[in-house]
């Protein structure tokens, strides 16, 4: 025990001794929460907006002055003619244009509907999607608003029947995107830090030549990979620590869970990065190569983990890879914890792969590291 507090001692003083790493601990994923948080959203506003109003009727205008109170559009242009909103759409000078035929009024007085025309940019299928969501809700609200008012009095006799939905969002209220993207980003420094650190920490030893002289000392394996480790645990449990503190002060997100068991599990998953990191050093020779293998496997793990798209819409052999994937875990976890407020027999499956898992890999690592005496 004493020879590990040693070797905890040594890698603590080495870690803060070294200039050029502890930006990259303690400054970098800062930097990273605020802007990344702020930059992944799939919210999308200013969206410039065009419209061909060929009926220029008071119901006409109306609509289009919902859509110019709208916070998402910017309502620039009126064109003339369809081939005109077209060629700029083209252009890329409107992203959305609206066409509202000459007998549009007429229509909804005389047969209570009337068919509009929506043209979309949908270069970029998600946002065109997003933008199609916008514009149907503003019609259909104004859809609610004008009927009654171009009704006839024969048909202010009928009784007209609806069936209205009400919607109640839980775990999210305001539909903020932040409270979902910055417990997953949290997640992702956590995980990134720890890896690459751990990662070229051996490496680095190697690289300098201490690596040998330490192999030919007394000191067990086990000994060594502990005191080796256990500062980078300490380091992921403290990025959480500061992640969490964050993203209530300054993203205001619930923290609805019990912090313990977050941090419980956390422990089992940064051991589990950790021995992904040594696993990785022990079959590279400089700190680039563990770098770009190690970056590697986190975009492989970042871009199927759920955080950006669902799982669920993942081709089936891509969804069964996933059950390989420790970032997968901690995304589900993180948010369920923090938004749902989870308990730990909601968590316990995940818990219970991350742990195997944890083992397995620190497993293999060991097994891997080779001392030569």
């Amino acid at each position: 025990m004493t020879i590990i507090k040693h070797i905890i001692k040594k890698e603590f003083k080495q870690i803060f001794r070294n200039k050029g790493m502890l930006p990259i601990i303690f400054i970098l994923p800062i930097l990273q929460l605020v802007i990344l948080s702020n930059a992944a959203t799939y919210d999308i506003q200013n969206i410039t907006f065009g419209y061909v109003d060929a009926n220029n009727t008071s119901t006409s205008r109306g609509l289009i002055e919902k859509f110019e109170a709208s916070n998402y559009f910017n309502v620039a242009h009126r064109f003339a003619s369809e081939n005109e909103a077209s060629n700029a759409m083209q252009k890329g000078l409107v992203d959305v244009y609206l066409t509202l035929p000459t007998r549009f009024e007429q229509d909804l007085q005389k047969h209570q509907q009337a068919q509009l025309g929506v043209f979309i940019d949908a270069i970029d299928g998600a946002a065109a999607g997003v933008i199609n969501v916008y514009v149907s809700q503003i019609i259909q609200q104004y859809n609610k608003h004008i009927t009654p008012q171009l009704s006839q009095p024969r048909d202010a006799l009928e009784k007209i029947h609806r069936i209205e939905s009400i919607p109640l969002f839980w775990y999210n209220e305001t539909l903020n995107y932040k409270t979902f993207m910055v417990p997953g980003i949290l997640v992702l420094l956590v995980t990134m830090i720890t890896l690459f650190l751990s990662g070229m920490n051996i490496v680095r030893e190697k690289e300098i030549g201490t690596l040998e002289q330490i192999n030919v000392t007394p000191i067990r394996k086990s000994h060594f990979i502990i005191g080796k480790l256990f500062p980078f645990w300490v380091l992921g449990m403290g990025l959480l620590t500061i992640g969490i503190v964050l993203a209530k002060v300054i993203f205001n997100v619930p923290m609805l869970g019990n912090l313990g068991l977050l941090y419980a599990y956390t422990a089992i998953y940064v051991l589990l990065i950790l021995g992904i990191g040594l696993f990785i050093s022990n079959f590279t020779e400089t700190q680039q190569q563990a770098m770009f293998i190690a970056w590697f496997f986190m975009v492989i793990f970042i871009l199927m983990s759920g955080l950006f798209t669902p799982i669920e819409s993942m081709p089936k052999w891509a969804q069964t890879l996933t059950a390989f994937n420790p970032i997968k875990y901690y995304v589900e976890i993180i948010r369920m914890v923090m938004l749902k407020g989870s308990g730990f027999t909601d968590v316990l499956p995940q818990a219970l792969k991350t742990l195997a898992y944890a083992i397995i890999m620190n497993g293999l690592a060991v097994w891997s590291y080779k001392k030569t005496t």
